[in-house]
């Protein structure tokens, strides 16, 4: 299976604009693919949910509720400090390399600039559905 970690803002997007986030989820929650997920990702996309999108607290606990039930939980022991713009990106790296996924997806360029990290590959969300479209993960 394919193994993948999505970065804050494909869940945000996805919850608030659909499109090809809202794909992606979609993969997971059929399990077509395995989204990785971390504590302090869970903790993020309810900051930016409450803070920068004003929902309610009740709400944004339902989607987290919602986010548990189709992803895997990891626990990352390494701390890494290679994303220097936002430190918090740093985050979506860790748990990337604690579950050893085979691709990040996100849609922040300072992520996206590195390339590959680790040898994991790194996609925008259209990139990654285009790319699982054509079956180039098809090996996995």
């Amino acid at each position: 299976m394919l193994n993948v970690v999505a970065d804050t803002n494909v869940y945000i997007s996805a919850f608030n604009f659909g499109g090809p986030p809202l794909e992606i989820l979609i993969l997971a929650i059929r399990r077509e693919i395995a989204l990785f997920v971390s504590p302090s990702i869970l903790k993020e996309i309810e900051g930016v949910l409450l803070r920068r999108f004003g929902w309610p607290a009740e709400q944004a606990r339902e989607v987290l509720g919602t986010i548990r039930e189709f992803t895997r939980s990891m626990d990352p022991k390494e701390k890494i400090d290679a994303l220097k713009e936002d430190e918090s990106d740093n985050r979506i790296l860790e748990c990337a390399v604690e579950a050893k996924v085979h691709v990040i997806i996100t849609g922040d360029k300072h992520v996206q600039a590195l390339g590959t990290f680790r040898g994991i590959a790194i996609m925008s969300p259209r990139e990654f559905l285009d790319a699982y479209s054509a079956g180039v993960f098809s090996a996995l």
